[in-house]
């Protein structure tokens, strides 16, 4: 019954009141509510398993977009400088020999096999990847406020604070019934950085707002890499 107020306290703050918890935690006030990162890798796995095992129909979406520009990509073969682009893309593995053997094995998979492959290896080292991304969302935080005297403590709890919650509204959207619904999520997921922003660090708006455009286009480009990472790991490692 103490774990279970205990979470519904936490939810409460994370969901309705940017930046509260992190407030909480800041100030000392931690007894009552769920650890940072017991919160945070409890909502990771579960939009990660909805993604997986509870969005079909985005998944046969996702699928026919992806076997569409697999099609354009066979079609195009043979234009000028695609035997270049090989030759350098060979070049550059053949400086590791294992890479090298392990990319002409994927290669040589059919399209639906490879599709497979990427799939789970997203699947299986995303989440990784993504906690391994919250030192470096913390430290972004900590270079757009210098001088704030904020310890790069408080910036990972927040990190992990914010994340959570982007974790669950993600989780929402996928499973939610109708376009107002997803919508409004949607619309509650953009403010709520900012927002959050604004109540723990303090400042101004618009330099809040300045500083979430610069932490989202850096952190947007990092997620991206990561998530390519996480693909070619899996590949690389596939037996």
């Amino acid at each position: 019954m103490a774990l279970e107020g205990k979470l519904w306290r936490t939810l409460a703050l994370l969901l309705f009141r940017p930046g509260a918890l992190s407030k909480e935690y800041i100030a000392g006030r931690r007894v009552r509510y769920v650890e940072p990162l017991r919160i945070y890798l409890t909502f990771s796995i579960l939009l990660f398993a909805i993604l997986r095992f509870g969005s079909g129909d985005l998944v046969h979406v996702n699928n026919s977009e992806q076997v569409h520009l697999t099609t354009q990509a066979v079609e195009q073969t043979g234009q000028p400088g695609e035997e270049k682009q090989i030759h350098l893309r060979y070049s550059m593995l053949g400086q590791f020999p294992v890479l090298s053997s392990q990319w002409q094995r994927f290669e040589q998979l059919s399209g639906a096999e490879q599709k497979r492959l990427a799939i789970e290896s997203f699947f299986h080292y995303a989440p990784y990847g993504m906690f391994c991304l919250m030192p470096i969302f913390a430290l972004y935080l900590k270079i757009l406020y210098l001088g704030s005297g904020r310890r790069y403590g408080e910036h990972f709890l927040f990190a992990l604070h914010t994340n959570a919650f982007a974790f669950i509204m993600m989780a929402l959207i996928v499973i939610m019934p109708g376009l107002f619904f997803r919508m409004a999520l949607g619309c509650w997921l953009l403010a709520y950085l900012p927002w959050a922003m604004w109540r723990v660090y303090a400042g101004n708006k618009f330099g809040t707002a300045v500083r979430w455009l610069l932490l989202m286009t850096s952190y947007s480009i990092t997620l991206s890499i990561a998530a390519l990472a996480s693909v070619a790991t899996g590949v690389m490692l596939s037996h």
